[in-house]
């Protein structure tokens, strides 16, 4: 079917411009007073009709605003029947033409496809997305299954090897974020920390370079706070580092008593 007057799809509705109309009707009275007239006999705006602003090019070659309506074909009919003219008559017949061209069993089935085949490229993406948000939590998943699954607690050293640093900068993190301050060469937690089952107080022996042995009050951490330093040090986008098999890294890790 040839086009005789433009028509657009919105969300697979038939829309038919009014300006476009008027100027094919051959309508004597200005658009800008034609068209209120028209709306006067009973349709209703954002149902039959919606006003929109369109840009055309004026005589001196700049853009220009005016007002245009996007109308149903329904009321692209009515319209053409109000105008009682061969131009009107000629019109109608082809939106007509046109809705039983729309509306036939071809067309249905050929937008219903359609409909379905956004829905399903629609629902693979969201899958995709899904997906790779799953992928993306796994070490996190990992690392957290890794921390409730081992028992006693941990040196700060082997803490810190799960984050490729040294328990002296772990410290100095830990320090700055006010979990914990050195009392006399020992990291205690601070007061609004303590009691949280956050930590452990453990003696060491060991022996100085002189042969003198000696002991020393050392800070440990339990499953508990070491889940507390993940959330910690995730906040700050420091990550846990996983090897292949998901195991943590820093897993028996030696306790070294300098580096604490």
């Amino acid at each position: 079917m040839n086009e005789l007057i433009k028509v657009t799809y919105d969300n697979d509705r038939p829309l038919v411009s009014a300006r476009e109309l008027h100027g094919f009707l051959e309508v004597e009275t200005p658009y800008r007073k034609w068209f209120p007239r028209m709306c006067e006999y009973g349709f209703s705006e954002n149902q039959d009709f919606s006003v929109a602003d369109i840009f055309v090019h004026n005589s001196g070659g700049g853009p220009q605003s005016q007002k245009d309506a996007a109308l149903s074909l329904d009321m692209a009919k009515e319209l053409c029947m109000l105008q009682r003219n061969e131009k009107g008559k000629q019109a109608r017949q082809y939106f007509i033409q046109l809705e039983k061209d729309w509306n036939s069993p071809e067309k249905v089935m050929a937008r219903a496809l359609q409909i379905a085949d956004r829905r399903i490229r629609t629902l693979e993406t969201e899958n995709a997305i899904q997906k790779q948000a799953i992928a993306d939590f796994e070490p996190i998943r990992q690392y957290i299954d890794a921390i409730l699954e081992s028992p006693g607690a941990m040196a700060t050293t082997q803490i810190a090897a799960d984050y490729n640093m040294s328990a002296r900068k772990l410290n100095a993190i830990l320090n700055e974020e006010g979990i914990q301050r050195n009392v006399n060469g020992q990291w205690i937690l601070y007061r609004r920390h303590m009691g949280k089952g956050y930590t452990k107080s453990k003696t060491f022996s060991f022996v100085h370079t002189d042969g003198r042995p000696d002991t020393k009050p050392q800070t440990q951490w339990t499953q508990k706070g070491r889940l507390m330093i993940h959330e910690l040090l995730s906040r700050r986008g420091i990550k846990a580092d996983m090897d292949a098999k998901g195991i943590v890294k820093g897993e028996g890790v030696p306790y070294d008593l300098a580096s604490d």
